[in-house]
């Protein structure tokens, strides 16, 4: 049986928050807390759409900019054009950047910290996380009060920056247990906050379950939390759990819209989780997709970008090219003949997907290396 009823009108109908091609959010066209005249494109930021993120207060752009990208995984990358990309995100409207010492090993927040100098510190929310950060296994993760500590100063300091207006818990569920994230990891970043290095908290998971599981036992306020790959063409379990997440007003940032490169023309990289029928289904759609002259991540991230309850989608880009294309979206949709091709790689290929994620793959591949 498809995962999805195989036409746009009944597949839109499956994600359980409201969707809509027509929505306007009040928001609209408000100038943002981050507006700074002489330094914004103001006909930009009114083209923007902003929307409040959880209990922050903060007003974050529809559209945020992923340094994941900006490290090692992607493949690699122009580190001037990712500069100027990042300003002219800025610039046209975008004010909510995330990355991660997990990016390159610091890369990732090196390139962002360049790309910041000179940008006034209104004009954007910065996040960052601690818990992951290198290749190998043996030092991939630790949640311990000390490495969150150093690893959270050494953040700031490559990122050129006083604070940070959010800091994370990245990727939760590869703790040897949740209760070290919640009597180690988090109340150190509450520490953090409390000495003005940090605004908000929040956690990063794969499993939608464990975040929902962590704000229910954790006595420190979590604000937000980042899921990736769980709204997409392929996966909506995150629709699931937006109600949890708006009775406790936690922000929601949604990330990896094309799932991590699964849905793009160019096709999902070598270390990519994901089943090889799944693989297989995506890439058809993708030789469809170029057969029209048509990128599927656009498709992808339109499609996601549908639901008013998430605050920001957040997609990795490296250079100018791929910051237009994502803004292109937000601000005028896709094309008739893009809606129909959409249609038609629904019907033709990504209904026949049989595994819509990986979840506990890269987990237990961990742990298994690590009780060896």
């Amino acid at each position: 049986m498809c995962l999805f009823k195989c036409s746009l009108r009944s597949t839109m109908k499956i994600v359980r928050c409201t969707l809509s091609v027509k929505y306007k959010s009040s928001y609209t066209n408000m100038l943002p807390p981050t507006y700074v005249e002489g330094f914004h494109d103001l006909e930009a930021v009114k083209a923007m759409e902003y929307r409040p993120f959880g209990k922050t207060g903060l007003m974050v752009s529809k559209l945020s900019f992923g340094g994941g990208p900006l490290g090692c995984h992607y493949g690699t990358y122009d580190e001037g054009q990712a500069i100027e990309a990042i300003r002219q995100g800025i610039k046209q409207g975008i004010n909510y950047i995330d990355t991660a010492p997990w990016y390159g090993q610091g890369r990732s927040e090196t390139t962002i910290g360049k790309a910041l100098k000179g940008i006034p510190r209104k004009a954007y929310y910065i996040a960052t996380k601690v818990g992951r950060y290198e290749l190998n296994y043996e030092n991939m993760f630790n949640f311990s009060k000390e490495k969150t500590r150093s690893s959270f100063l050494k953040s700031l300091q490559l990122l050129g920056l006083d604070y940070v207006d959010v800091i994370q818990v990245h990727d939760i569920e590869f703790a040897p247990s949740l209760d070290i994230v919640i009597t180690q990891t988090l109340p150190e970043l509450s520490r953090q906050v409390a000495e003005g290095k940090a605004k908000h908290i929040g956690i990063t998971g794969y499993p939608i379950s464990i975040l929902k599981e962590c704000i229910e036992k954790s006595n420190i306020k979590i604000s937000c939390v980042l899921s990736y790959s769980r709204h997409t063409l392929i996966d909506n379990t995150l629709s699931e759990y937006i109600p949890f997440f708006k009775e406790h007003n936690i922000g929601i940032i949604n990330a990896s819209a094309p799932c991590m490169g699964l849905l793009t023309n160019k096709g999902a990289p070598t270390w990519h989780p994901s089943s090889e029928q799944t693989k297989e289904v995506c890439a058809d759609a993708a030789a469809y997709c170029k057969d029209h002259d048509i990128e599927l991540a656009k498709l992808a991230l339109w499609y996601s970008m549908q639901c008013k309850d998430i605050a920001t989608y957040l997609v990795g880009m490296q250079n100018l090219k791929e910051l237009q294309i994502n803004l292109d979206v937000v601000k005028n949709g896709i094309t008739d003949k893009e809606k129909n091709v959409l249609q038609e790689i629904q019907e033709k290929y990504l209904c026949k997907i049989t595994e819509k994620h990986w979840e506990n793959k890269e987990l237990k591949a961990y742990w298994e290396y690590m009780k060896k």
